[in-house]
């Protein structure tokens, strides 16, 4: 079996890659630059927003496993051409990258994301399209450790259910390389919802110490955040999530993962235990 993932440099393809090689699978990585990535096959270094790229990458490839790059302007688009060069290459199976409740519109990432699902359904290609929530890998363990403070830009009530990536990368394994996913759209959530305080608590108790949760103005964020060198867009839907988490949070609940991982999901402290 030949997959190709896109998106392979960041943290979430190269932990789908590194589930995938773990099962014998033959991957092809899809890539921005040219980036070393173990156990895979030659690269693919193009550039999503252009037709020929999608050509050339899905060339030889049985199935895809479609991450957007993160916050990108230009993710419908992408889309569009993803799922045009997959049908016509004749693609056994597209498996995208989605995110947790793409019905909300107030995050532009979130319903940008809706869109390529229902360009999925109008292709029609087997699919099966994954919702992640919120990676635990997003809270910054060493600077929690180090100062004894989980800093975040939304109120410190704010309750949020969280998966840890490993779980995310082994849902994605198992989908690619059992059967009988086709057609599926499976909410991918490791925990019940946590606030900050919880949050802080139990890597408190892990960590053996007390954590304090300090919650950051947003204006302060945005300038920290275009100092980073975040792009407009990056810094814009961002600030748009926060506001959203503030008011709503991000609830899910963990079933469908525990289904397909056959096992109990990863909680926070199974996750802040392998980095203490």
């Amino acid at each position: 079996m030949n997959v190709l993932v896109t998106g392979a440099g960041g943290k979430t393809g190269r932990a789908v890659i590194a589930a995938l090689v773990r099962r014998g699978v033959t991957v092809r990585p899809f890539l921005r630059r040219h980036s070393a990535i173990p156990g895979t096959s030659e690269p693919i270094v193009g550039d999503m927003t252009r037709a020929a790229d999608w050509e050339w990458a899905l060339t030889g490839m049985d199935k895809v496993y479609h991450i957007c790059p993160n916050m990108h302007a230009a993710e419908i688009e992408i889309g569009r051409l993803a799922t045009a060069a997959a049908r016509q290459a004749g693609v056994a199976h597209f498996v995208y990258h989605s995110v947790l409740h793409p019905q909300t519109e107030l995050m532009p990432h979130h319903w940008h994301k809706l869109r390529v699902e229902a360009m999925l359904f109008e292709r029609q290609l087997p699919f099966t399209i994954l919702q992640p929530t919120a990676y635990m890998q997003n809270i910054d363990w060493q600077t929690v450790v180090q100062s004894g403070i989980h800093a975040t830009p939304y109120p410190v009530q704010t309750r949020i259910s969280l998966i840890d990536l490993a779980d995310v990368a082994e849902a994605a394994a198992i989908v690619l390389t059992e059967p009988g996913h086709e057609g599926a759209t499976y909410e991918l959530v490791g925990t019940a919802p946590l606030s900050q305080l919880d949050v802080a608590r139990l890597l408190g108790e892990v960590n053996g110490r007390i954590i304090t949760v300090r919650e950051i103005d947003l204006q302060t964020w945005r300038k920290n955040a275009q100092a980073a060198g975040l792009s407009p867009y990056a810094v814009d839907t961002l600030l748009k999530m926060f506001r959203y988490y503030a008011a709503y949070g991000l609830v899910g609940n963990a079933t469908i993962l525990r289904c397909l991982l056959g096992r109990e999901p990863a909680t926070l402290t199974d996750w802040a235990k392998r980095l203490d």
